[in-house]
């Protein structure tokens, strides 16, 4: 590579790293798109280092406490469920108004947001109450129970700053201030992996809280994490909240009624991630850890595609803010090659290489064997993935949080369920027809999309 070539690519990523991304609802899409993507790809890869770290940590401690962990994130699954559902529209809305040149409207919407936010927050907190009885209820028992109630309690009361660090970075993405959005989960998530061995192990000074340490870094890191979002969004550049706090019932009503749809986006895709791990179970032990390894790897290799999704969600209600649409239609079209572009890569990866990577992430034996076929069979459709994210959130970045609500329930519990159990069981293949189910319903999902994204009834949503 040429030194010309190297010191363009950088200082591309200097602006993308610096924020400094001008006219978003009217620039090049082909620079536009990618300057917004990278911040958000790189936030993803931080959360995604953070759960890595994290259960490292507690895994230490013994299966009691990785049990523990298990069954706290399968109810912290609904405070996660509603805080997507509510980040979504409130992109949307703050995109809308900034493309139609208002930020003093955006920034009411965004304030309205932080109140339903602050509201379900600790509604969900109400559970920390009751956080013992509710391990036991989720099957806890013995040392589980005894070493998980306090993590649990944690957990729960912490509800408030979960659904707030992620209500604020939408804020930030909706105005385009991706790179602030991206600083705020590397302050909070880096934080939360310095923190976890301190608190969990006793490091140094502190004291040694076992699984409850790792409650408590995350609780402290996304609690300064919110505390930084709080700051920048007070002080702007891209939008200020400043004495625009107030209660606007009538912009709350509408922020609420569009999180039903994304709520609802949320929870179909993770529920059918839960029953097909109930399906996988019944074939031992390590399908299932083999089916584990093999859709975290996916998730992994995912982000930067989200990156771009991301940004379409942001670019779509900008354009469509500043009477744009067919440039709203357009930022879908450029992400989706440029996502299509990067998961091409992957597929490869995955198609000829599966069984080294099985081998990597997964070690020997019988689960590293269901790890390389899922790999395989996932890879063989993975190229259809990334328009299925970036298609559903150009209908998020309208408004339009039904429309993939409705395309999910369809593909996940209509097609994608019943298909893994015939395959499974009825066809005889066992853990591969699950991972064909996997591949199929996405493509199914991704072909949908943009099929919808083409006739075009979602850039006349009004927010």
């Amino acid at each position: 590579m040429s030194d010309a070539k190297r010191q363009s690519i950088g200082s591309f990523v200097r602006q993308a790293l610096s924020g400094d991304v001008p006219d978003v609802a009217t620039g090049d899409l082909r620079r536009i798109v990618p300057l917004l993507a990278l911040p958000m790809a790189l936030e993803m890869t931080m959360e995604a280092l953070f759960a890595i770290v994290d259960i490292y940590f507690v895994a230490r401690l013994g299966d009691a406490s990785i049990a523990a962990v298990g069954l706290t994130e399968a109810m912290l699954a609904l405070v996660y469920a509603a805080a997507f559902g509510l980040a979504m529209p409130t992109t949307a809305v703050v995109a809308r108004r900034m493309g139609e040149g208002s930020p003093e409207d955006a920034a009411v919407a965004g304030a309205q947001s932080i109140w339903i936010g602050a509201a379900i927050g600790g509604l969900c907190a109400i559970g920390s109450l009751f956080g013992a009885s509710l391990l036991a209820l989720m099957g806890a028992e013995g040392e589980v129970l005894e070493v998980g109630r306090t993590f649990t309690t944690l957990s729960l009361a912490s509800s408030p700053v979960v659904v707030l660090l992620f209500v604020n970075n939408a804020i930030l993405r909706g105005a385009g201030d991706a790179t602030r959005a991206m600083r705020s989960l590397w302050l909070a998530n880096g934080l939360n992996i310095v923190l976890d061995p301190c608190l969990i192990l006793g490091l140094g000074p502190f004291p040694e809280l076992g699984v409850t340490g790792a409650a408590a870094a995350t609780l402290i890191g996304r609690g300064v994490g919110v505390l930084y979002q709080w700051y920048h969004l007070y002080r702007g550049p891209a939008v200020t909240l400043r004495g625009r706090m107030a209660p606007n019932l009538d912009v709350a009503k509408r922020i609420l009624r569009l999180s039903i749809g994304g709520t609802v986006q949320h929870l179909v895709e993770t529920g059918s991630w839960m029953v097909l791990v109930r399906i996988m179970a019944g074939f031992g032990s390590a399908a299932v850890a083999g089916y584990t390894v093999a859709i975290r790897i996916v998730i992994f290799a995912l982000l930067p595609a989200w990156g771009f999704s991301n940004a379409t969600a942001t670019l779509v209600g900008q354009s469509l803010g500043a009477g744009d649409p067919d440039r709203a239609e357009r930022s879908v079209w450029v992400s989706g090659r440029y996502a299509t572009m990067f998961l091409s890569a992957v597929a490869l990866a995955f198609l000829l290489a599966p069984d080294w990577l099985a081998t990597v992430f997964a070690g020997g034996g019988e689960g590293a064997d269901v790890t390389a076929a899922g790999l395989f069979t996932i890879g063989l459709g993975f190229v259809f993935y990334g328009w299925q994210m970036v298609s559903q959130q150009a209908f998020n970045g309208a408004g339009d949080t039904t429309t993939p609500a409705v395309i999910n329930a369809i593909c996940f519990w209509g097609i994608q369920l019943p298909l893994a159990w015939a395959l499974a069981h009825l066809a005889g293949l066992g853990p591969r027809g699950i991972f064909i189910a996997v591949a199929s319903s996405y493509s199914i999902a991704a072909a949908i999309s943009v099929v919808l994204v083409r006739r075009g009834r979602w850039k006349t949503v009004e927010v």
